[in-house]
């Protein structure tokens, strides 16, 4: 199911200061939680949609939405892809962005990329590896249980300790996926994805998971010395998606309030 075009959802009341941006590319949907638990803590939260299946469509399609929905620079808080997303928006257009938080961050440098796959398979059975892939590769996720069954997968691969509850409704789109991730790789093999990063502005906060199979230093080490307004706050006992987290999900959102609250 396609996720439609510009769709944005609010939580909390208004004025929607920040927003948070999903990963994947074209995992709609997974940002809710974190979203709904901003709101309760008194902010008021955006959750936009993406559709377009483009790079610079995506930075077009946020710029659009947070043009129409926040009366003036939005917090950022970006997941996975989401992060780099972010990143993107807040270095060609900065009037709209006042911070940004990057959860979850895929390192910015090809060279800290190489060993992801490699500590997810780790920590999966060669069954559930061959598995996953074929859930990938196919129309398997296509379906609810086998979307259902590939988040399962992931979250194996790549949380430290999921509390047992239910997981947010998620909207996949695999033409989404398969045509937006490819080129953002490709920005960063160029080295185009730093360049575009370096040229940020507004305060940077990364929070990452020790445990999550993207690198940390492949975040923190980059930033640091490009960015002159960064804090890093490495999670204990978390993986890539802290809320999520059991262990780290209590500490993780005192973090994040914290760094989206103005001084």
């Amino acid at each position: 199911m396609k996720p439609p075009a510009r769709a944005v959802r609010r939580y909390g009341n208004a004025p929607f200061t920040a927003a948070v941006i999903h990963g994947g590319p074209g995992a709609a949907g997974e940002m809710a939680p974190v979203a709904q638990e901003l709101a309760a803590r008194g902010f008021g939260v955006l959750e936009p949609w993406q559709a377009e299946a483009s790079v610079a469509g995506q930075i077009r399609e946020l710029k659009q939405q947070l043009e129409t929905a926040c009366a003036g620079p939005a917090i950022l808080i970006g997941f996975s892809w989401g992060a780099w997303l972010a990143c993107l928006l807040a270095a060609q257009h900065p009037e709209l962005v006042s911070r940004l938080v990057l959860i979850g961050c895929p390192p910015f440098a090809e060279e800290y990329a190489a060993g992801i796959g490699a500590a997810r398979q780790a920590r999966l059975r060669p069954s559930e590896q061959e598995e996953l892939n074929g859930l990938f590769r196919g129309t398997g996720m296509e379906t609810p249980g086998g979307l259902e069954r590939a988040l399962q997968l992931l979250e194996k691969a790549e949380a430290y300790a999921p509390a047992a509850q239910g997981r947010s409704a998620l909207v996949f789109d695999r033409h989404i996926f398969e045509t937006v991730w490819p080129e953002a790789a490709g920005l960063r093999r160029s080295g185009a994805l730093l360049r575009e990063a370096a040229r940020i502005r507004c305060p940077v906060a990364a929070l990452h998971g020790d445990h999550d199979p993207h690198p940390a230093a492949g975040v923190e080490l980059p930033l640091r010395k490009r960015l002159p307004d960064f804090r890093f706050h490495l999670l204990q006992r978390c993986g890539h998606k802290p809320w999520i987290e059991a262990h780290a999900a209590p500490g993780f959102f005192q973090v994040l309030e914290q760094v989206i609250t103005p001084s």
